[in-house]
């Protein structure tokens, strides 16, 4: 037997498993560290990159840019900013950081404007921390105050509202300000109410920390940007607008009222063209308000017991129910005794046989409620709904008052007898002219509407498209009261709003108004509105100009048909409206009429 030769067993295999087994961990190592290296710096980059910068840098992708409120312009279509973001220079101090806090107070002084005596007290608390100490300093004071490179002084950019446009009032626009989580939201006006539209998303990062709240290198961080906002395109029209504000601040100053609404709509669509209130505020200033009341929009929120104005609702209510044409006729004894109340004409006169024609022409109390009468309480109920009236229009700005007409739910006659001539029940102006607008389009209540589009960051539009309420009267009721209502502008009390070589549909109504502190009215105070259209026959616009207590007047023939007659006429012109008759002198203006009565225990409305 041959035997071999005993020797070492060979370990060659062994080394070279091993020698594979330790590159695999460093392959394997290598590996992740390129993973990890591809999660920081492409997957996170954006988060890291934000880590590393400070929270103001931080804030570019966490806060979101607002949306523009915008107006498109009727002739050529181009878009009109009336509202949008715009970056501001602010400084903030860390007083903890400031080493001198005399000279430091001093020079953010010089170049910010704010007090010394402001300043020095906060940079001497040297356990301050992190506060905004000048907003929108102009940027090159802001930069050159960066420049002195003072400890515990910095500045940033910061986006803050802006308002370009003067006199295109307050009401429908609001303000921006903050919420208790410093994020800027929308108050009032449409700032207000498409906040959610406007004011995007804001971003996070959420990141992984250990049990004393130090971030985690290897932890996980996410980062959430913030969407922006979309732009808000309003169916105002500009001109017509600034128009309106002009106008009316300047009947609220000269007839020393305490304030005044116009509003413009079209009554095909129920799109709004103006909406303007005085007493008004800044957008820009809204802390400069003397008063919180002043915020909300009267157009809207301020229901009142419309007068007069209201006559033809009720006449067209009738004709609807086919009770009653412009030549129907009744007896006018001057005075209604209804449930132990006397109610008289205005004038306290009593005109004979009277057509229906001739109530809204001479504004004849006892013949709205005769029409009243046969329409009967329940069915005349039923047609002031018809017409919104109770009911909120549920246009895109508040916040909206409903108006009120429980009072035609109580028991007795009283209430629809006053209501039919516009006392005893409210209404907000907005209501009033939606409800004229039903009366110029045939009879078709429309929805009025502020929004005209939504355009979406990524240009996605969304497009109001005009909605119908419901059919109020008929066409042929529509149509016969828009002629009776030519009647009241051309020999009635509302001559005053006639527009020479036009016909014009409208009705004047000088109301009373409740007294605040118990039943009955204010002695000697009114409010004038006239609401009306034009052309009669094809209306090109509808509007209502409404006058809280005029001084130097007390009839709305002198005060609100005026100011609604000069603007239709300046309507006219811009919309390139062609005259419809030839243009004569206007007539001189009718002598007042008489006043309302004034209230007693006997025409008291009862509470």
């Amino acid at each position: 037997m041959v035997r071999r030769p005993l020797g070492k067993r060979s370990n060659e295999p062994d080394i070279r498993g091993r020698l594979w087994f330790v590159g695999g961990l460093i392959t394997l190592g290598f590996l992740a560290v390129i993973a990890r290296l591809f999660q920081l710096q492409v997957v996170e980059h954006e988060t890291y990159k934000l880590l590393a910068s400070d929270q103001h840098g931080a804030a570019a992708q966490l806060v979101p840019e607002r949306g523009s409120v915008l107006l498109k312009d009727r002739f050529d279509g181009s878009l009109r900013t009336i509202a949008a973001d715009r970056e501001v220079w602010n400084v903030f101090a860390i007083p903890r950081e400031i080493r001198d806090a005399s000279s430091t107070a001093r020079i953010v002084s010089e170049f910010t404007g704010v007090a010394f005596d402001e300043l020095f007290p906060f940079f001497s608390i040297t356990t301050g921390t992190y506060r905004v100490i000048a907003r929108d300093v102009p940027m090159e004071r802001a930069e050159a105050l960066r420049d002195e490179r003072l400890p515990g002084i910095g500045v940033f950019k910061a986006p803050n509202r802006f308002y370009p446009e003067q006199g295109l009032g307050g009401h429908v626009l609001g303000f921006v300000g903050q919420n208790e989580q410093g994020h800027r939201v929308g108050r009032y006006g449409i700032e207000g109410s498409l906040n959610a539209a406007l004011a995007g998303t804001y971003g996070s990062i959420q990141i992984e920390t250990d049990a004393a709240g130090r971030r985690l290198s290897i932890g996980t961080t996410q980062l959430q940007e913030a969407r922006d906002g979309s732009d808000v395109v309003l169916t105002l029209d500009r001109t017509i607008q600034y128009e309106a504000c002009r106008r009316i601040a300047n009947a609220v100053r000269d007839f020393e009222a305490d304030g005044g609404t116009i509003i413009v709509m079209d009554p095909a669509t129920g799109a709004v063209w103006a909406m303007c209130s005085a007493p008004d505020f800044d957008p820009a200033n809204y802390g400069d308000i003397s008063s919180v009341a002043v915020l909300n929009n009267p157009a809207v929120f301020t229901p009142y017991e419309p007068g007069s104005i209201f006559k033809p609702i009720t006449v067209a209510a009738a004709l609807d129910a086919q009770l009653i044409n412009p030549r129907t006729t009744y007896e006018d004894k001057g005075e209604e005794r209804i449930d132990d109340f006397t109610i008289r004409n205005s004038d306290k006169k009593a005109h004979g046989i009277q057509t229906m024609t001739d109530v809204l022409q001479k504004s004849l109390n006892t013949g709205t409620i005769f029409v009243q009468r046969l329409l009967g309480k329940e069915r005349f109920r039923e047609y002031v709904k018809k017409f919104g009236i109770g009911t909120k229009t549920g246009i895109e700005i508040g916040p909206e008052a409903p108006g009120d007409i429980r009072p035609l739910d109580k028991p007795g006659q009283i209430y629809a007898a006053t209501a039919s001539y516009g006392q005893g029940i409210t209404a907000t102006p907005l209501q009033m002219v939606s409800a004229f607008q039903a009366l110029a389009n045939g009879g078709t209540l429309m929805r009025p509407y502020l929004v005209q589009e939504v355009i979406a960051p990524d240009g996605t539009k969304t497009v109001t498209a005009p909605s119908v309420i419901r059919e109020a009267v008929s066409t042929r009721a529509a149509r016969l009261v828009s002629g009776m209502m030519v009647n009241v502008v051309e020999y009635g009390h509302g001559k005053r709003a006639a527009v020479p070589g036009y016909y014009v549909a409208g009705k004047t109504g000088t109301a009373q108004i409740p007294n605040p502190n118990g039943p009955g009215y204010l002695q000697d105070a009114t409010i004038g509105s006239f609401a009306g259209f034009a052309p009669s026959d094809s209306p090109k616009f509808v509007m209502l100009v409404k006058i809280d207590r005029p001084r130097t007047v007390q009839y709305a023939e002198a005060s609100a048909a005026p100011v609604w007659g000069e603007m239709a006429a300046f309507l006219l012109k811009y919309l390139q409206v062609p005259p419809e008759r030839p243009i004569t002198d206007t007539p001189a203006p009718p002598p007042p009429s008489p006043a309302p009565e004034p209230p007693t225990a006997a025409t008291t409305t009862p509470s």
